[in-house]
């Protein structure tokens, strides 16, 4: 890698029902590598709200953003990826919208016959995944005590985050990568392969589950090392 014109600067987007402290592997690796990596803490109650904590991250930073991420958090990085600090998109095991799409709408158009996600029904305009079926959808190839940790400190994911649509999306105009996660039994891996060949994105697929941005940092971290490699300034794709 030519650190004098690979992107540097890398920052991790959380999805739904977790925080950003799952990103600890990944941030070690990259750290360790001389990256400077930045991790959102998104509320999670808003998609506009959680587009608006990334661009504040953002803004701290130089050119050449790296934007990163996990789940529900690939819809915010599709909207606040048209920051033109944002070089590349790197999707894991992600919702990557179109224009008008939410997470909602993707739910509903999964493939057939797929795992369906164990949400419990809204509480007071807030969702929870089913404690006792987390460790399974969300977080199969982590330690039972850790899934269970992680069940039982679930954030509230915001019935708004959920339904909120993309106005413009980045991965129209800057270059995307994309990891498939599969084993994954919260996003059916068609559905990630499909919308990654919808974006154009550069994919790889690892064996893991949805959770795999906590399991596996070192294959994470791989791919986000190749979109940084290969990005060196913020710019677009070629028509």
């Amino acid at each position: 890698m030519d650190a004098g014109s690979a992107a540097r600067n890398v920052v991790l987007v959380h999805g739904g029902f977790v925080d950003g402290s799952g990103w600890q592997g990944v941030y070690s690796i990259l750290r360790n590598g001389g990256y400077n990596v930045s991790v959102v803490q998104n509320p999670t109650l808003s998609l506009e709200g959680d587009v608006a904590a990334t661009r504040l991250i953002i803004d701290a930073l130089g050119e050449s953003v790296i934007l990163v991420g996990h789940s529900y958090g690939g819809a915010v990085i599709t909207e606040a990826g048209n920051d033109p600090k944002v070089a590349a998109l790197v999707y894991i095991a992600a919702f990557a919208p179109d224009r008008g799409e939410s997470v909602n709408t993707l739910i509903a158009n999964s493939p057939p016959g797929g795992p369906v996600p164990p949400i419990l029904p809204p509480q007071d305009g807030f969702l929870f995944l089913d404690r006792e079926k987390f460790h399974a959808s969300f977080a199969a190839d982590v330690s039972a005590e850790l899934a269970a940790f992680m069940a039982d400190s679930q954030v509230p994911w915001g019935v708004d985050g959920l339904g909120g649509s993309i106005t413009e999306p980045a991965w129209r105009v800057k270059p995307s990568w994309y990891l498939v996660a599969t084993e994954d039994r919260m996003i059916p891996p068609p559905a990630q392969r499909s919308m990654a060949e919808r974006a154009g994105s550069t994919v790889v697929e690892v064996a893991g589950s949805h959770a795999i941005y906590l399991s596996q940092p070192a294959a994470v971290s791989s791919l986000i090392e190749q979109a940084a490699s290969a990005t060196t300034s913020a710019g677009s794709k070629t028509p």
